[in-house]
């Protein structure tokens, strides 16, 4: 899952997109609204958290924008108005959710995860089970064939990423833009690297996650 994060203070985002990366998320940041918009416009996100008081294009006018133009990517709204006035105005300009400053980082990851699973139709958005593999975003716990397993964190995005997709095959670059970074080297071997270390550690055989050359990979729930 990628998330695009658009607040112009350093310290609140840097808190919340280390959060959201270290539960399992790929996270972009925009530090006002023109970026914001730009980076939503071209890239497939599965949810925003977006400040409502922005440098240049506030957050309101984004959200507008990316409505107009038929987006319907869960919005969150942050914002130090707390008043209903605002809330208000807030839903009324397309946003899904509205959280005020200051907040629990886990009353917003929860928030998220709502949105996420309401748009995608989603029973939990916080576990995800293919074949003897599960994988429990919350807490960070991976049990496969009934065994625990402990992961690195780039490990259990990548994990998640192909879960997720199960049975279905995904390319590098389509892992590179979810698992990933925006501004990630697409040139690099890093997928090679930490699909190596993933698989020596739930699918040493090759049984579960299959190379197909020249396109990517697949998870295979029923191996």
């Amino acid at each position: 899952m990628r998330v695009l994060v658009v607040e112009d203070d350093a310290k609140i985002a840097s808190f919340v997109v280390r959060g959201l990366k270290q539960a399992g998320y790929a996270v972009d940041h925009a530090p006002d609204g023109e970026t914001g918009l730009g980076l939503a416009e071209c890239t497939g996100y599965d949810a925003a958290i977006v400040d409502v008081m922005l440098p240049g294009l506030d957050g309101l006018s984004v959200v507008r924008r990316l409505r107009a133009a038929r987006s319907r990517m869960p919005v969150l709204f942050l914002s130090a108005k707390s008043a209903v006035g605002d809330r208000v105005r807030g839903l009324e300009s397309g946003a899904d959710d509205y959280l005020t400053k200051p907040f629990a980082f886990s009353e917003l990851l929860a928030r998220i995860q709502a949105l996420i699973r309401r748009a995608t139709n989603a029973p939990d958005a916080t576990r995800i089970v293919a074949g003897d593999v599960s994988l429990d975003l919350v807490t960070r716990e991976v049990t496969s064939a009934g065994k625990a397993v402990e992961l690195q964190p780039r490990e259990f995005s990548l994990l998640a990423f192909l879960l997720r997709h199960s049975g279905h095959p995904v390319s590098k670059t389509k892992i590179l833009e979810q698992v990933w970074d925006y501004s990630f080297d697409p040139q690099t071997n890093v997928v090679d690297v930490v699909m190596h270390r993933l698989r020596a550690k739930i699918d040493p055989d090759h049984a579960r996650i299959e190379t197909l050359r020249g396109v990517g990979y697949v998870f295979r729930p029923h191996a």
